[in-house]
């Protein structure tokens, strides 16, 4: 099964021409200029639709799709995430990685002390979070270089050298 990347969230209509306002979910939301095309992902299964139309009011997206011409057919597309196959993600610059690569890390101290398996990832102003569970015991970890030694996704590992009273 392909793993699909979510980049948006329809959360309203604009205007009465069909257009829909989309949250952005992604870290690149110049993005959308680039593609031709989306998956929708609707209770029936996602669905691919054309982009007839690209262009960014405030902190949103304002997509034109093809087929969808009124206020009503808008209406109905609310609350629905955008997707893109892996081939239309965006090349992170080295050091940088998907969230979906993260959660299910496990992660490690420097020590070899293992703490737990990334279970998500808190996106907040200055850093992400890793959320780390172990059992019932949660540790939240900074996104930081000076916490987060290395990251081998191949192996699933993250190895950390924790802040004084984190662990």
């Amino acid at each position: 099964m392909e793993d699909f990347f979510v980049i948006g969230q329809i959360v309203n209509t604009q205007g009465h021409k069909g257009e829909v306002r989309v949250l952005p979910l992604t870290d690149f939301p110049e993005r959308y200029l680039d593609l031709d095309s989306v998956l929708l992902d609707l209770p029936g299964g996602l669905q691919e639709t054309q982009i007839e139309a690209v262009r960014y009011h405030k902190q949103f997206i304002i997509l034109k799709l093809v087929g969808c011409e009124t206020m009503d057919q808008a209406e109905k597309l609310k609350n629905v995430y955008i997707k893109v196959k892996p081939e239309q993600a965006v090349e992170l610059p080295e050091g940088h990685y998907f969230i979906k690569d993260i959660i299910g890390l496990e992660v490690f101290t420097l020590e070899g002390e293992l703490l737990g398996r990334i279970e998500d990832v808190l996106q907040v102003t200055s850093n992400d979070i890793y959320v780390v569970k172990n059992g019932k015991k949660e540790i939240l970890i900074p996104a930081i270089k000076d916490v987060v030694k290395e990251i081998n996704l191949e192996s699933r590992r993250m190895l950390i050298d924790p802040l004084e009273g984190l662990c």
